[in-house]
């Protein structure tokens, strides 16, 4: 089994990562958000739109325009994100009613209990996983170097 996230979710978790880790305040341009990312601008545009509309984006027009985010990277989570784009997060035996729904069969009880534990795991670290961490996690990774086995 695989979570699967669209292109379209995979993309807007990365503007807003890119976003996070400029955390100057200033406005980025759709063109360097895409061109940073090496995303479609077109597609792009249309996401910050819909970022914008929930909240996470600012958008500012004219010369000294672009995006930024709407609040501190500490208070914008991937599961924000995630469901401004997709909508509630909720795993395929969750999102269908659940495997058999409606019908009750031995174990049904428990194996609805099973997914929705499963679907709060995912779903809290979604929830806990801040944009700031985001930026911290890869700056880390960047530092550390890869570990040498040689002899």
């Amino acid at each position: 089994m695989s979570i699967r996230i669209s292109k379209k979710c995979h993309y807007a978790l990365r503007a807003v990562f890119e976003l996070a880790s400029r955390d100057n305040g200033e406005p980025v341009t759709v063109q360097e958000l895409a061109s940073a990312q090496d995303m479609p601008v077109r597609f792009l545009e249309i996401i910050l739109g819909e970022l914008r509309q929930a909240g996470i984006v600012a958008s500012r027009r004219g010369n000294a325009g672009g995006y930024t985010l709407a609040a501190l990277p500490r208070r914008t989570t991937a599961a924000q994100v995630i469901e401004a784009i997709e909508g509630p997060i909720a795993i395929g035996a969750i999102a269908a009613g659940g495997v058999g729904a409606g019908r009750h069969f031995p174990g049904s009880s428990a194996m609805e209990d099973l997914w929705r534990r499963v679907n709060g795991a995912i779903c809290g670290v979604f929830q806990d996983t801040s944009f700031e961490d985001m930026v911290e996690r890869e700056k880390r990774n960047r530092r550390s170097p890869a570990p040498d086995y040689s002899i």
